[in-house]
């Protein structure tokens, strides 16, 4: 039995959307709790979970990590330095099931699983009345020193958190006729 209808759910999907401008208002402990269990708890190819998610939310931290994400000269991500909370995705080596199947099938499941795992903290943040937005430039080198991260860890996401102060967007997408078949290409 389902816990939502379908048509609720479609209905989150469709008002997600990448914010770019957050109150201040910090998020309160149990929603962050109930996204990162929503990243933990993506599934992975055979079980891999090839992740770990540090939940930032120290005000210093926050700054360090806005100034490596930001672009000034290329004027990219110059609004993460308002999210109360970014939640760093850190690739983690999977388990040798998943290893095995990556080099047979010359295909990196790991960097699947974490886009799983990132859809699962943004659509989690949407229920939970909050704000999202996927980063994927930043400086990694920097992040890995502001978090202790070894570098041994590949470093392939920020995603900011917090109370979204942007108006809600028309959604601009390819027509359907262009993204889904059936039976054939």
């Amino acid at each position: 039995m389902a816990l939502i209808d379908g048509k609720t759910l479609l209905e989150l999907i469709s008002t997600r959307q990448s914010d770019r401008k957050y109150s201040p208002s910090p998020v309160e402990q149990e929603k962050i709790d109930r996204i990162t269990e929503a990243a933990r708890l993506a599934p992975s190819a055979c079980n891999g979970q090839p992740w770990k998610f540090i939940v930032v939310n120290d005000p210093g931290l926050l700054k360090k990590l806005a100034s490596a994400a930001g672009a000034r000269i290329l004027k990219m991500n110059m609004f993460v330095d308002q999210a109360p909370v970014m939640i760093v995705v850190v690739r983690e080596k999977t388990n040798l099931s998943s290893g095995m199947g990556a080099l047979v099938k010359s295909k990196d499941y790991s960097l699947i699983d974490i886009g799983i795992a990132a859809g699962n903290i943004c659509m989690q943040a949407e229920a939970e009345g909050l704000g999202s937005c996927i980063i994927g430039w930043f400086d990694e080198n920097e992040v890995r020193k502001i978090l202790s991260i070894p570098r041994s860890k590949r470093v392939e996401l920020i995603i900011t958190i917090g109370y979204p102060e942007t108006a809600q967007r028309m959604k601009t997408r390819k027509p359907k006729d262009e993204t889904v078949s059936y039976n054939k290409y």
